[in-house]
């Protein structure tokens, strides 16, 4: 029950973040404890927004090694904010997944997307050039949620424009590009029913099928 409140506290925090015109108190909240916990060059960590705040990637890799910096709510721009305390601390892996919401509660252009990831990419490219990247893809949505209906649920098109210009930045930069979207699918192209509730966010099975997919890449 603890875990569930503590999930709706972070789910509200992060619906109150749209109607302000920066990063809310839970984001900065997040960012002051990331400041002060260290990274090592040991570490893998798991950079992005509520997809990835949500899970207990320690738990589910049973891997001690892996960080979780996720945060609820986050975008593109206020992430390359918050950079300096994991580039200074040079680590073995990062695992990105950013975009959503920047396109599904700002229309955002998956241009500009695919621009900050770039400059994200070359940030640790030229200050930590020993991290492995890995970009995932933007995950997919459903329609059929009425919570997230009218922002993301109706950004498919947008999603798959950015995912494939992440894939081409990838291609440009000799980075990794993981296709997480196409396991999460169902046969109309949506966020399979049976890995959410609510068209945007994961349920425990969703979290295994990514995990299917990143194990080979956590282990390497």
């Amino acid at each position: 029950m603890k875990k569930i409140s503590l999930l709706i506290v972070a789910i509200l925090e992060t619906i109150g973040t749209y109607a302000q015109t920066g990063p809310s108190a839970y984001n900065y909240q997040r960012r002051s404890l990331f400041e002060i916990l260290p990274t090592t060059t040991a570490d893998i960590i798991f950079f992005g927004n509520s997809i990835t705040d949500f899970c207990e990637w320690v738990e589910l890799f049973n891997n001690p090694n892996i960080k979780n910096r996720g945060i609820s709510g986050d975008r593109t721009y206020w992430m390359l904010d918050r950079l300096d305390p994991i580039i200074k601390g040079k680590p073995h892996k990062l695992f990105l997944l950013i975009g959503t919401n920047d396109i599904g509660y700002e229309a955002g252009n998956p241009q500009d997307v695919a621009n900050n990831i770039t400059k994200l990419v070359e940030r640790f490219q030229a200050e930590s050039p020993q991290t492995k990247l890995y970009i995932q893809s933007i995950l997919p949505v459903n329609n059929d949620f009425e919570l997230y209906a009218k922002r993301h649920g109706a950004k498919s098109a947008e999603i798959i424009e950015a995912n494939n210009l992440l894939k081409n930045i990838c291609a440009q930069k000799s980075i990794t590009f993981i296709d997480v979207y196409s396991q999460l699918i169902d046969q109309n192209g949506k966020l399979n029913k049976e890995y959410t509730n609510d068209g945007l966010h994961l349920l425990g099975q969703g979290y295994l099928v990514w995990k299917g997919v990143l194990e080979e890449y956590i282990k390497n």
